[in-house]
């Protein structure tokens, strides 16, 4: 028995993808503003502070679950669609730039998921979505994702974007990944999240892979991305500048010449 709303749902596309969630009546999914993409005749729309997790309490108790969601880069509002007519109606909600969304049972998954922030794309009713603080100084400075880290809890579906393809691993006790930090996804509650320093005065100033790895340690289920957000801006910003880095300056020169760009 599910204290969240229980929802159905299909994943379309490949490379720019969407879910659509078929909602009984009065059921109830939330999403973070602008995920919006189609719903049919009878789901009403409405803008609420936080999650909508909260029943109960006062409005500075709502003002601060809401404001806790700021520090993942988050809003303080989400968009709650409830269908309030009869029989099934869907509602659908698209990913922010190329990737894979990923669905997540957490009644399967041990009620909490820990995730990269901006990650969250909607969630059935019920579902928190809050802050999840780094235990440990070193991961908090050099783990990529800063001390915080977003964390969805409770025993509905939840559904989180990422770039790229998506590789799903499952660690056994005792059984460790040592993962560029970008590249971390989402990984279950029981997943010891560390840094390690590469090593070595060659990988650290030549290698161009960063300066530390993230250490994951099962058990537990670990989301990884091939392709981070922050990656892919980092070359557009890069390409876009107009500064090509090709494989010898000779022939990157003589590229540049050929398509326009010889200055």
């Amino acid at each position: 028995m599910r204290n969240n709303h229980e929802i159905d749902y299909r994943i379309f596309g490949e490379e720019m993808q969407c879910v659509e969630i078929e909602l009984d009546p009065q059921e109830t999914v939330v999403a973070e503003s602008g995920a919006f993409m189609y719903m049919d005749n009878g789901i009403e729309m409405q803008t609420i502070f936080g999650d909508g997790s909260k029943q109960g309490g006062g409005f500075l108790d709502k003002l601060w679950g809401a404001g806790k969601r700021l520090l993942t880069g988050e809003s303080l509002f989400m968009t709650a669609f409830t269908h309030t007519t009869q029989g099934k109606a869907k509602v659908a909600f698209a990913s922010p730039y190329p990737g894979k969304i990923i669905p997540l049972d957490l009644q399967q998954l041990g009620g909490k998921i820990i995730c990269q922030k901006d990650s969250f794309l909607c969630a059935a009713k019920g579902v928190a979505i809050g802050i999840e603080w780094q235990r440990k100084l070193g991961t908090g400075l050099f783990g990529g994702e800063g001390f915080i880290m977003q964390k969805v809890e409770g025993d509905g579906m939840a559904f989180c974007h990422a770039g790229g393809h998506i590789i799903e691993r499952e660690l056994k006790p005792g059984e460790s990944l040592r993962i560029d930090t970008g590249c971390i996804v989402a990984y279950t509650s029981g997943i010891d999240f560390d840094i390690k320093f590469v090593g070595g005065i060659k990988n650290t100033l030549f290698g161009g892979e960063g300066v530390f790895f993230a250490v994951l340690s099962g058990p537990g289920k670990v989301w990884l991305q091939t392709l981070p957000i922050s990656r892919l801006a980092s070359r557009m910003m890069q390409y876009g500048g107009g500064n090509r880095r090709e494989e010898g300056s000779i022939l990157g020169g003589l590229g540049n010449l050929l398509d326009g760009d010889g200055r």
